[in-house]
């Protein structure tokens, strides 16, 4: 679709393989797991948080990385933390509960990247303080790593950096290894950079913060028009998902991935097979949800309300029955008709057929523009405020806080004697491994549950790992590891009782040699043998 220059289209791919090894653990509703994070997870083909499902309304306020003079003293000057808290009350009073955002610009104003591996200190203390107040209001982010379109520099500028050209199609190059593999280089790096940052505010880095809900790897990517098939195919960028994906994973395994689609394609009646396959594409198994962009009353698609709500059905359906992931309507909106009737119809159709979250493109402070700009006081926002308290009442009535306690980096010591001294024995439990491999590095996902009558203050779950496996990180528990046995005990100050009848969940990375992992046989709960689900 054609917006104003800050965004457009996505592109093709090739599959990496992931295997996904784990006992299957039956709950009712969501994966219980999620009860004791402060991270938005996936629970089978939907979100959760706080062991609930979590639906969730909210907008895009891309432009929010520019409220400041960009000069100056980076705290009065550079940034304008007053604009950027009204603004965030403005959007808590409308009920928005997520915020899609931009976290890129390669530009000299307010530049994230203003040249090849050089990142603007001030623009990322300028972000630090949107997470500090987006946390206050209670509000979840999901920032974009980079951008397919030209605005704010995004894939060109890579592209430029490597001394090739951009623009359509030759923006392509940029997801081809062959072609630019200092592309790939970049990208990483920039990744890396900001997803290790730590927050100068709160002392929490960007991986291991819960106000962030999900990365997006890049706004509309598309391998459009290289070759015949690949439009259809989608193997080029179906590749670059599966690298960047596992990369991320394995620096920030907290955090929700997603990959900004639009959703176009033929099969749809919604644009054109541009080599990036909704299906294909998002069943990369580093990506936790599907997205989709639709604009139906621009002329190329032409949709009426009806065919609107059937078109998101379609996603809805082929996220959650194909897929097995749960469908984020990232970006929407409609010009040159009754906006609030829109709203109200797809809004209430998107609840009832199972829609997960939604955001509409844009909620702006200032200065919005003719064609989708929405600001505070707008008719609109009255069916967007009904939408968005339909999905918290799904979501059991009220959104949990955003609480940095469980954050890893907030971890208060790495030794087992943070830990109390833990009783001899325990009663009855069950313990799920989930198993993550990518070879040489893999995750495992933990969740203990008492099954007992009596909670379990203090605990340490101990496994053998089946080869040379070694934790190199671990979150919401402390480890310790001589040889192949590991023990990881509950930290000083959270997760330190599992309650009769209740569950806690912890994850860690590790190093491994290829065809060596597997589940451990045995786990032992303060020395009781637990069954393993």
């Amino acid at each position: 679709m054609s917006k104003p220059a800050r965004r457009r289209w996505p592109a093709a791919l090739t599959a990496v393989l992931l295997v996904l090894v784990g006992a299957v653990v039956t709950l009712t509703g969501v994966n219980q797991a999620a009860a004791a994070t402060a991270f938005v997870q996936r629970c089978g083909i939907r979100f959760c948080l706080g062991g609930k499902s979590f639906y969730f309304a909210g907008t895009n306020t891309y432009d929010l990385f520019t409220y400041g003079s960009g000069s100056g003293d980076t705290e009065t000057q550079y940034m304008d933390k007053a604009k950027i808290d009204a603004h965030m009350t403005n959007l808590a009073a409308d009920k928005v509960t997520v915020l899609r955002l931009w976290m890129f610009s390669m530009e000299s104003w307010h530049g994230f990247e203003t040249a090849k591996g050089v990142y603007n200190e001030q623009q990322f203390a300028l972000f630090d303080y949107i997470i500090e107040s987006a946390r206050t209001h209670n509000i979840r982010l999901i920032p974009v790593f980079d951008n397919y379109w030209e605005a704010y520099g995004g894939i060109d500028r890579r592209l430029q950096w490597e001394g090739l050209s951009g623009g359509q199609p030759g923006r392509g190059q940029f997801f081809n290894k062959s072609k630019c593999p200092g592309c790939f280089t970049s990208y990483k790096n920039y990744v890396s950079y900001a997803l290790n940052r730590t927050n100068h505010y709160s002392g929490v880095k960007y991986k291991d913060d819960p106000t962030i809900m999900a990365w997006e790897l890049m706004n509309e990517p598309r391998y459009e028009n290289q070759t015949p098939n690949e439009n259809t195919s989608g193997t080029t960028l179906r590749a670059w998902v599966d690298e960047m994906g596992a990369f991320i994973k394995g620096i920030d395994p907290n955090h929700l991935l997603g990959t900004g689609l639009e959703g176009h394609e033929t099969r749809y009646g919604f644009g054109g097979d541009e080599g990036n396959p909704f299906v294909y594409i998002h069943q990369s198994p580093y990506i936790d949800f599907t997205s989709a962009h639709p604009y139906p009353t621009e002329s190329w698609a032409n949709l009426g309300i009806e065919q609107t709500k059937t078109l998101v059905r379609a996603w809805i359906n082929d996220s959650h029955n194909l897929v097995g992931k749960p469908f984020f309507m990232g970006e929407f909106n409609v010009h040159n008709v009754d906006r609030t009737a829109w709203f109200s119809a797809l809004y209430s159709d998107f609840e009832a057929a199972g829609g997960d979250g939604s955001a509409f493109w844009w909620y702006s402070a200032t200065n919005v523009d003719g064609k989708f700009g929405v600001m505070k006081g707008a008719p609109e926002l009255a069916p967007f405020r009904t939408h968005s308290a339909n999905m918290i009442t799904k979501s059991g009535g009220v959104v949990p806080s955003v609480s940095l306690s469980a954050s890893p980096s907030r971890t208060p010591s790495t030794s087992p004697s943070a830990s109390p001294s833990v009783p001899p024995q325990s009663g009855p439990c069950t313990v799920h491994y989930g198993l993550s491999d990518w070879g040489g590095t893999f995750n495992g996902d933990v969740t203990i549950r008492n099954t007992g009558t009596a909670p379990i203050t203090g605990w340490a779950l101990r496994w053998t790992f089946p080869g040379n496996q070694v934790v190199t990180n671990m979150w919401n528990a402390v480890p310790a590891q001589t040889g192949n046995q590991v023990t990881a005990r509950n930290p000083a100050d959270y997760n330190v009782t599992i309650p009769a009848g209740g569950s806690l969940n912890f994850g860690f990375s590790a190093t491994s040699v290829p065809g060596t992992n597997g589940i451990p046989s045995t786990f032992t709960l303060n020395g009781a043998t637990c069954t393993k689900v």
